[in-house]
């Protein structure tokens, strides 16, 4: 059993390319194709497994689209489960125009998964005897499972004191609330619809944090602010790293690899300011790297040493 397992409920075939000019009727010849494994905890996988770190993706698969989530995610060295399912999984794809270096992204349906499907992906994870340290949720719920699937996740995990580290949409994340969360990764979009206040400044971001821990079963708190940086607030302390000045190419996966990294941290030992340390440096290096590649670890090592953290 891997130290770390990552499920994605909603994985995908991220196909990323480029455009001269995104105009509409004219047939668009588009510049070299990549195709990456994708979905929220694929791609955090795929980070901390770059890193040096022990983890395996679970997620749902189907048709020849499923075959090449599983091949691509072997081809990267990514240990993975793919839980077989009827219908195709879904491809999404993003685009930049290379005329104004606008990013366009489209995210195709995804497939509906079956009661027996989507409770095989999580006896997948929570079934093993052997129980891993972090289990790592990312992405949205799939058609057909359930709203309160994280509940069920989030009570098993801690019925085998397993940490749960999640990164979802709102009602799904509410609903886990209830049953208690090691961390979860808001952006601050996200955070204020969690929240449903208007949060403009660091003051009022760490003193609706602290709210939410003390309400409700959550003890840390990521909060990612874009290239502001992102802060980790707990129950009695809080940190903010100042986000890095660097050359954008693309700012997909900058969430994940800032979630994979900070996880990857943690499994390791190092203190929560360090995890959120790397968490910034690899978010930072995500946006070097063109389409869906996320960061790489040479790129975060050195970006590390740019990163300081503060007491906030």
């Amino acid at each position: 059993m891997a130290r770390i397992l990552t499920l994605t409920l909603s994985p995908a075939i991220d196909v990323s390319t480029s455009v001269e000019h995104l105009v509409p009727v004219h047939k668009l010849r588009c510049g070299p194709v990549r195709r990456d494994p994708g979905g929220g905890g694929v791609n955090v996988a795929r980070v901390i497994h770059r890193l040096g770190g022990d983890v395996a993706a679970v997620y749902p698969a189907g048709g020849l689209t499923g075959a090449l989530l599983h091949k691509l995610a072997d081809a990267e060295g990514v240990r993975s489960h793919a839980v077989p399912i009827a219908e195709e999984t879904r491809e999404d794809f993003t685009v930049v125009e290379e005329a104004s270096r606008q990013e366009y992204r489209f995210v195709l349906p995804a497939p509906q998964l079956s009661e027996g499907e989507w409770r095989a992906c999580l006896g997948a994870v929570v079934g093993a005897e052997e129980r891993p340290e972090f289990i790592v949720a990312s992405g949205s719920l799939p058609p057909g499972v359930p709203a309160d699937f994280f509940r069920v996740l989030a009570k098993t995990a801690k019925e085998r004191g397993t940490k749960l580290v999640l990164d979802s949409t709102k009602p799904a994340l509410m609903a886990a609330l209830e049953e208690g969360i090691h961390l979860i990764k808001p952006n601050l979009r996200e955070f204020r619809e969690l929240t449903d206040e208007p949060l403009m400044s660091r003051r009022e971001w760490i003193d609706a944090a602290r709210r939410l821990i003390a309400t409700q079963g959550v003890a840390h708190i990521a909060l990612t602010l874009g290239d502001r940086g992102a802060l980790l607030i707990t129950r009695e302390e809080a940190w903010f790293g100042e986000g890095l000045s660097v050359k954008a190419v693309s700012s997909v996966g900058a969430g994940d690899s800032f979630l994979g990294a900070m996880v990857w941290a943690l499994s390791a030992g190092h203190s929560l300011p360090d995890a959120l340390r790397y968490g910034i440096a690899a978010g930072s290096a995500a946006v070097l790297a063109p389409g869906t590649s996320l960061c790489s670890a040479h790129d975060v090592k050195r970006l590390l040493q740019e990163v300081e953290v503060e007491q906030a």
